[in-house]
């Protein structure tokens, strides 16, 4: 970035190519993400002022940005904020980045809680809920909803409230912190859930150095790292989860896409858990462990 003069629409097309050099996740996405946060405007408004020209300030906030994106450092950490079923988190590094897969958690309570009978008001339980992106989706989604959500990190908890006092959910979402099931030893109400979500650590711990360096070296370890064969929290869940779940209540559980065979077989081993199925993401992926409380 030489030149006297930067328009929007010039440091879009710089800034995309050299993202797309860099081999940065969605160049042209990302970089509009970077200057509408500079500027502090909606995306749709860098097209509508498109010839506009940034002040020397701004131009350096960007720059710096989008020197720090090309080393791969992570959008949504560099502007504290992502997207998920529509809604705007702040996100730092003590939280993993909300991702699109795990929608497919939030798409599937949802429906079912619609159109099974007994479900229309669930008491849901949201394990590891970092940021809080599923426990606020569900109790946006479903208006009557009960959620208490848990996670080992104050760090995260702390980012999780911030997140659902904004969208104004903390009436109807409860946070706890402690691991996983443990962490609801001193609430007043002990009744089982309708529902049990989670997105666990569930990456193998001598995988964690070949991940993504966007991820390896931004997110939070604890949240990543799923012990040995990346499923240890994972059958933790599975072997807590028939005791506090309702006859009939709903386990989905976020693992790996390359893990569904594994989880499967630890799952149809569990007393208390029946129509154990994976299902698959929009990539056609096997990531979502469902199950029900027989």
């Amino acid at each position: 970035m030489t030149r006297d003069i930067w328009t929007i629409r010039g440091l879009l097309e710089w800034t995309t190519g050299f993202f797309e050099r860099k081999q940065v996740d969605s160049p042209r996405l990302s970089a509009e993400l970077l200057l509408s946060h500079v500027l502090n405007v909606p995306r749709i408004k860098l097209y509508t002022d498109y010839d506009n020209q940034l002040a020397e300030k701004q131009l350096a906030v960007f720059r710096d940005l989008v020197k720090r994106a090309g080393e791969h450092e992570p959008v949504a950490y560099l502007t504290g904020r992502a997207f998920f079923f529509s809604l705007e988190f702040q996100v730092n590094r003590d939280v993993l980045i909300p991702r699109p897969e795990t929608e497919k958690i939030v798409e599937n309570v949802a429906q079912f809680c619609r159109n099974a009978a007994g479900f229309e008001s669930p008491r849901i339980l949201d394990l590891c809920t970092g940021s809080g992106c599923i426990a606020a989706a569900l109790a946006h989604r479903l208006k009557t909803a009960q959620v208490v959500a848990t996670d080992l990190s104050p760090a995260a908890l702390a980012v999780a409230k911030g997140n659902l006092e904004r969208l104004k959910l903390l009436d109807r979402v409860e946070l706890l912190q402690g691991d996983l099931f443990r962490a609801l030893r001193d609430v007043v109400d002990r009744s089982p859930f309708h529902i049990i979500t989670a997105n666990p650590p569930y990456i193998a711990t001598s995988q964690i150095e070949t991940l993504d360096r966007n991820v390896r070296d931004y997110e939070p370890r604890m949240a990543l790292d799923g012990g040995l064969d990346g499923l240890t929290i994972v059958r933790e869940i599975l072997a807590g989860a028939a005791e506090r779940l309702l006859p009939g209540g709903q386990l989905y559980v976020e693992v790996a896409f390359d893990q569904g065979d594994a989880v499967r077989a630890i799952a149809e081993k569990q007393a208390g858990l029946a129509d154990v199925k994976v299902l698959r993401d929009d990539a056609g992926h096997e990531r979502i462990l469902a199950a029900k409380r027989a």
